[in-house]
């Protein structure tokens, strides 16, 4: 029996996010249906979380257990074949008995990109959040920079979810502005609840435009009420870059 471990790129237009669905197209489920073709057997694919519908991803983290005398290069070359070209198993390696995508990662990054512009554009559109209004960059990075540290974050959870608690763990938060007024929104932390990466990028667009001022996103973050918070960023804009783990 081997642990294979997969390193995932997808673009999520298409699907009701990562977790199987027995009446929708998910991401789980085209991996576990072509996983199944190559070493006819059935498998479970467990991935370091669950992306939300329409979110893509570069780095997602799964794994399977598989008695198969498929070797990893094989594997990942017959899965690229199966799979639809908005899926792409970027690795596939063999990985110790123990190891678990979910139970064993100690962090995430995400991106979230903006367009600031007053003119859309056509290529790559499915990919950012365009927003004609003027963003102040300055006065969103004083608001982000609230967020680092051990918080309960509350208020930037959907609802939903299941979770034993609501505290987590920003270990750092940028944003940085490229060519043609696209703002890149990177959060590195332990764990996110979920939307919690769009709510926080939602309320930022708040202050951004000048709805909220930055020390509004303390009283955000004491008041454990979502309600107080902005609204949540579409889930086009967001993605899963890499999975961190020991």
């Amino acid at each position: 029996m081997t642990n294979f471990r997969l390193t995932i790129e997808y673009d999520g237009s298409g699907y009701h996010g990562w977790q199987r669905q027995a009446d929708a197209a998910t991401i789980q489920s085209e991996i576990e249906t072509a996983i199944q073709i190559l070493v006819q057997k059935p498998i479970t694919l467990i991935a370091s979380g669950r992306t939300d519908s329409g979110v893509h991803a570069r780095g997602q983290v799964a794994h399977f257990h598989c008695q198969t005398r498929l070797p990893p290069a094989q594997l990942q070359r017959g899965l690229n074949s199966l799979l639809p070209d908005d899926i792409v198993i970027r690795e596939c390696a063999e990985a110790p008995d123990s190891f678990h995508a979910r139970y064993d990662a100690r962090g995430k990054i995400y991106h979230y990109h903006i367009l600031n512009d007053p003119v859309p554009i056509a290529l790559g559109r499915q990919y950012v959040w365009h927003i004609e209004r003027h963003l102040n960059t300055d006065h969103m990075v004083l608001g982000l920079k609230t967020l680092v540290g051990t918080h309960d974050f509350k208020a930037f959870e959907s609802t939903g979810s299941t979770r034993t608690h609501t505290i987590r763990t920003i270990f750092d938060a940028t944003i940085r502005i490229e060519n043609g007024g696209k703002l890149v929104i990177e959060v590195l932390g332990n764990g996110f609840l979920r939307c919690m990466v769009r709510n926080i990028v939602g309320t930022l667009v708040d202050v951004g435009t000048g709805r909220f001022q930055p020390d509004r996103i303390e009283e955000i973050l004491l008041s454990e009420d979502r309600r107080q918070a902005g609204t949540t960023a579409p889930a086009h804009g967001l993605f899963l870059m890499k999975v961190l783990y020991d």
